[in-house]
């Protein structure tokens, strides 16, 4: 099931490529927390509808209820899709960029593999890489002094 979620991510990530959208544009709010390097090789694409996959075997694996969910965003690899009208919440895109960073560090099929037993150990809101990703980003939020996060990042997974 791993490879043929990593597949459909794949050709998703190819489909939508000349809608994607360099993270360089958020060079200067996310100084210091990111390097330029970073954000120039993270994408996000805006779409009305944010895709998923679909595939009976991510239902019976207990993600139906993740799958139906109407989400905001959601990330693959170095690249995430956000919903129209969520554009300019930096807060949004720097949670998208901690997940984008969980992806790198874990790796395709590692992070798909930890992120379905999180959410069916824990649920979505309480699932250990969603809790980092939301406390970043609130983090972020309260204009606290910036931290590294790729290397943040590294340091908890």
């Amino acid at each position: 099931m791993l490879a043929k979620i990593e597949r459909w991510i794949d050709q998703t990530l190819s489909n939508y490529s000349d809608k994607a959208l360099s993270c360089s544009v958020f060079s200067s709010a996310f100084k210091g927390f990111y390097s330029p390097q970073i954000l120039e090789n993270c994408f996000f694409v805006v779409l009305d509808d944010i895709p998923k996959p679909d595939f009976p075997e991510l239902h019976e694996a207990g993600l139906g209820d993740f799958i139906n969910m109407d989400v905001q965003g959601i990330t693959y690899k170095n690249t995430y899709f956000i919903k129209k009208g969520y554009e300019n919440d930096l807060e949004f895109h720097f949670h998208e960029l901690v997940h984008v960073q969980q992806w790198h560090y874990l790796g395709a099929q590692n992070f798909v593999s930890r992120y379905i037993q999180e959410i069916n150990q824990h649920g979505y809101q309480e699932a250990p890489l969603e809790q980092m990703a939301y406390g970043l980003g609130a983090y972020f939020s309260a204009k606290n002094p910036a931290i590294d996060i790729p290397a943040y990042v590294q340091s908890k997974i």
